[in-house]
């Protein structure tokens, strides 16, 4: 999710990035792959290999706990990393720390329930753009595909969020991964989270 939401950013208001050229960026979106996709990642197939973890889906919520403490120090660190780097724009930061946020609240209450961590990751997302497109002026970008320019409508982003949201939930349902408050649990949680984020650097 930090991964599609600086892209997003990069997308809506690429000027907001003081970056000399799109290499630099890259280098941007490389860094954040790296601390919150691919790290993590590693760690968890490392706790599968170790026994620590039965299952890479994880579908105990005990065996979340190792897990979610590593991702979010992972999460922390990047947000650590950036917070003060002109480079990054105020709203991508914002973001990172409500995705930390939300993590840390989710590895508290997984301790009680297994709260869904999908509709709590795509209801941050769908709060931050929700967000933007009411406090910001960013009603259009231009996305370049093959020499050919395509005007999109922010409103347009937020009706396809919404919509994965639904196939999300759906299907963490259909799986029977969780029950239907495990889903609203997890998406209250993304964007209580994220309501915290804004309003400490919003």
């Amino acid at each position: 999710m930090l991964t599609y939401m600086l892209g997003l950013i990069f997308l809506i208001n690429p000027y907001l990035f003081s970056l000399q050229d799109d290499r630099a960026f890259g280098l941007v979106v490389i860094s954040v792959v790296f601390m919150t996709i691919l790290l993590p990642l590693v760690a968890i197939v490392a706790l599968r290999f170790t026994g620590l973890v039965q299952s890479i889906t994880m579908e105990d919520r005990m065996e979340r706990i190792g897990p979610l403490i590593i991702t979010g120090i992972f999460y922390l660190w990047l947000f650590m990393n950036i917070r003060s780097n002109n480079t990054i724009p105020t709203p991508y930061v914002t973001f990172v720390l409500g995705a930390t946020i939300g993590l840390f609240l989710c590895f508290f209450i997984n301790n009680f329930s297994k709260i869904s961590l999908h509709a709590c990751g795509i209801a941050g997302v769908l709060a931050f753009i929700f967000y933007l497109r009411t406090s910001y002026t960013y009603d259009f970008f231009v996305l370049e595909v093959f020499q050919h320019s395509y005007k999109i409508h922010i409103d347009l982003i937020l009706m396809l969020v919404i919509g994965a949201f639904g196939l999300v939930a759906t299907s963490r349902l259909i799986l029977k991964q969780h029950r239907l408050s495990d889903i609203y649990g997890g998406a209250l949680v993304g964007i209580i989270a994220q309501i915290i984020a804004i309003r400490i650097l919003g």
